[in-house]
């Protein structure tokens, strides 16, 4: 356990599996009381759990933020249970590959509603509890930080509507970055490569099959390396933000 920020409270979305769990675990271990926000509860129990037994605090938020009501729903009640809110990570997404000519509205809706939809919803509600944070904390700052992607820099064949969202989220983030300097409300992305978790299993098998015999040559990042670099951004001092990290598997070409 490390104090660093001790005092501040973080809301984590998609806390379930992944990136968000690992998330999660490492904020509390640097101090930090931490909503668990997704839509499986028990896995965020069991999630909580780990996190109290290691000497952390978290509390259990079920909701899908890709409902507006949900989202405004969750950070109210992490507000209410938690006191104030620090720090926001938005992790909660879904990739749903293939060729355009051959793919489903409905699938480019969901990845629209969770990408996009979600990190807007969350962030919107969490925004005056964040600005309320940066002015009474001691910290003097509090912190968004989006989880995006490489996709979010690169178009590739196959995940156009995927791209979409993820250079959606980083023209929202930069925006209000720039909104937000005078707050002194941080705003970062993180754009991960590959990274080792089941986000690609939501895919019809041969989608699954051909994504899978793609990475099989390179050694993955796991959800710990993206944990890091989440606790780099928020951990820095008053005086520096870390707008963007870009963070590729080391063998990874694209």
């Amino acid at each position: 356990m490390s104090d660093v920020l001790q005092n501040t409270t973080a809301l984590v979305t998609g806390a379930s599996s992944g990136i968000g769990a690992a998330t999660a675990i490492r904020l509390a271990a640097e101090g930090a009381t931490v909503a668990l926000v997704a839509r499986r509860r028990d896995r965020l129990t069991d999630l909580a759990s780990t996190i109290e037994a290691a000497g952390g605090r978290a509390v259990v938020i079920e909701a899908d933020v890709s409902d507006a009501a949900a989202a405004e729903a969750a950070v109210s009640e992490a507000v209410d249970r938690m006191g104030r809110l620090d720090i926001l990570v938005n992790n909660a997404g879904i990739m749903l590959l293939g060729p355009a000519l051959q793919a489903s509205v409905e699938e480019w809706d969901r990845m629209l509603s969770v990408n996009v939809s979600g990190v807007l919803a969350i962030t919107h509600a969490a925004l005056p509890h964040l600005v309320r944070a940066a002015e009474d904390s001691p910290r003097g700052i509090a912190d968004i930080v989006t989880i995006s992607s490489t996709a979010g820099r690169v178009a590739r064949p196959g995940s156009s509507v995927y791209n979409l969202t993820k250079f959606g989220v980083n023209a929202f983030s930069e925006a209000l970055r720039q909104e937000l300097v005078t707050q002194r409300v941080r705003v970062g992305v993180i754009e991960p490569g590959t990274v080792d978790t089941e986000l690609v299993t939501h895919n019809a098998a041969p989608i699954r099959e051909a994504a899978e015999r793609q990475v099989s040559s390179i050694e993955s990042l796991r959800p710990d390396d993206i944990a890091d670099a989440v606790s780099y951004m928020v951990t820095r001092p008053p005086r520096a933000a870390v707008n963007e990290i870009l963070i590729r598997a080391a063998e990874q070409t694209w």
